[in-house]
């Protein structure tokens, strides 16, 4: 019911099947859909039809992918315009969570106007990512602050969130933290959680969130603004990491990962190839871990054989990347939304 409610002021949900095929693809077409003077780093399908977004100056919505209609508001928080970069959902809510202090994250409330359902305040608070295990179970992550990583989870639908006590969580790296480029430094696939870091570390949880360990990959980072970008995991099995630097996009060197063992252990990909940085990867449903995608600023690259190599399909310039079906995603950036059309 809620969900028809929030309609009214914009949401919905997706999904993903598979096969154990490269689709080769040697093209892309893309279409602008929407247009408007906001960075957008956060998109998530709330289902077939529906591509909820959430971005700079406030700006949230839904983009109809059948009729081509955009739906869009402005959240406003007392004097101040909140920066989106973090989206996800359940059945039956949409949520979005601001970067920078405060800390803001709203829930579709029953009245059909998104309510708060969590503040923090802090001089270093700044969080990155959202993401849902099930109806029920949620959780986001930040940079560290007072000596341990942000890391809050709800159990009762998003109406509350806690913020788990360093005790439970790995100890922290000299500033780190997540890059809030995509909204893709968590995955999950069941119960597995993984969660990657501004200085190339890898945090896992068997039991959505409860324990924790970490796995250091090889992933450069020299400086503040390399390290782990995005990741996907296509099963519990089998997953790639992207990043770079953003200050030296070319550089090619130990910026990209592969596992094949759950994360356990992430090895070189494509070292000293194409592409550099990127922020943002995803695999191409029902290509059986074949097939990635990965865009950034720099534009579009495509892997056909589990990222070991890769191909630019376009220099068309995305922060973030979601895959409506084999054939058809949707991509967002500075600016616009664009229908992105594989071939």
């Amino acid at each position: 019911m809620r969900y028809f409610i929030f309609l009214a002021a914009l949401v919905f949900l997706a999904g993903c099947q598979s096969r154990l095929k490269s689709h080769e693809y040697t093209s892309i077409a893309i279409e602008t859909v929407f247009e408007d003077s906001v960075s957008i780093r956060a998109i998530t399908f709330l289902d077939d039809n529906t591509l909820a977004f959430a971005g700079s100056g406030g700006v949230y919505g839904t983009v109809d992918v059948t009729s081509g209609r955009v739906r869009s508001n402005v959240m406003k928080y007392h004097t101040s315009i909140p920066e989106f970069r973090a989206i996800g959902h359940t059945t039956n809510d949409f949520f979005m969570l601001s970067v920078a202090n405060p800390a803001l994250l709203y829930k579709t409330g029953d009245a059909g106007k998104m309510e708060l359902v969590y503040k923090e305040e802090g001089e270093k608070v700044f969080y990155d990512a959202l993401k849902f295990w099930n109806d029920q179970e949620g959780i986001a992550i930040g940079d560290a602050t007072d000596g341990c990583l942000s890391i809050i989870i709800t159990r009762d639908g998003g109406t509350t969130w806690n913020k788990l006590s360093c005790s439970q969580l790995p100890e922290p790296i000299a500033n780190e933290g997540a890059f809030a480029a995509s909204n893709t430094n968590i995955d999950i696939i069941g119960e597995h959680t993984w969660v990657a870091t501004s200085v190339g570390r890898v945090l896992f949880s068997a039991d959505k969130g409860l324990t924790w360990k970490v796995v250091k990959t090889p992933i450069i980072n020299t400086t503040d603004s390399q390290g782990i970008y995005s990741i996907d995991f296509y099963d519990k099995k089998n997953g790639y990491g992207i990043g770079g630097d953003y200050t030296q996009p070319n550089l090619n060197k130990a910026n990209k990962i592969v596992t094949t063992d759950g994360g356990g252990t992430w090895l070189p990909a494509a070292d000293g190839k194409i592409p550099g940085y990127k922020s943002c990867v995803q695999y191409i449903p029902n290509s059986g871990t074949e097939d990635l995608v990965a865009v950034g600023f720099t534009g579009i690259s495509y892997s056909n054989d589990r990222g070991a190599t890769w191909s630019e399909l376009s220099k068309e310039g995305f922060y973030t990347i979601r895959f409506l079906n084999e054939n058809t995603a949707y991509a967002a950036g500075k600016n616009r939304i664009a229908r992105l059309t594989f071939e």
